[in-house]
């Protein structure tokens, strides 16, 4: 399943260009609408979907959750916080989802360079980077062996 962009909806904004993780979302120079380049690289991350401001871009679905004949609409509601997924069938059922955009504005999660590097005793732990900074706790909860059963339960 991949994206496809509404040439009539989509302004050029650019911002599934900035978002999609494959980068195969680009402005067309003629045009100035954006298109995806390679549909079957796309990661259906659905980021682009979720980020456009004008509801321009689209998803074909898989069988397994909207069978042939169906449509998939997606709705992004950016005074409501959400993005609404909206699949018709071709009996006339209609199936609605609703999701969260996100959580925090744009730009304000710290890039992998903001970070400090990591000191050599931080690979030996289970630890993963920046933990449990960036879950801002005070320390991760840790499993003694003692707390271990051996043996069938």
């Amino acid at each position: 399943m991949s994206t496809f962009v509404y040439m009539t909806s989509c302004d050029g904004c650019g911002h599934c260009v900035d978002i999609c993780p494959s980068d195969i979302m680009h402005i067309d120079p003629t045009t100035r609408r954006a298109y995806n380049i390679e549909p079957n690289f796309c990661w259906e991350c659905y980021s682009c979907v979720k980020a456009c401001p004008q509801n321009a871009i689209d998803v074909r679905g898989y069988a397994d959750f909207a069978p042939m004949g169906h449509s998939v609409r997606v709705l992004r509601e950016e005074e409501k916080g959400t993005v609404s997924w909206k699949i018709k069938f071709r009996d006339g059922r209609e199936k609605n989802f609703v999701s969260p955009i996100r959580t925090t504005p744009w730009g304000s999660i710290k890039g992998p360079a903001e970070y400090e590097d990591p000191n050599t005793q931080d690979f030996a732990t289970q630890q993963l980077a920046h933990e449990p900074d960036a879950l801002k706790i005070d320390s991760l909860p840790t499993i003694s062996r003692s707390q271990f059963v051996e043996g069938p339960l």
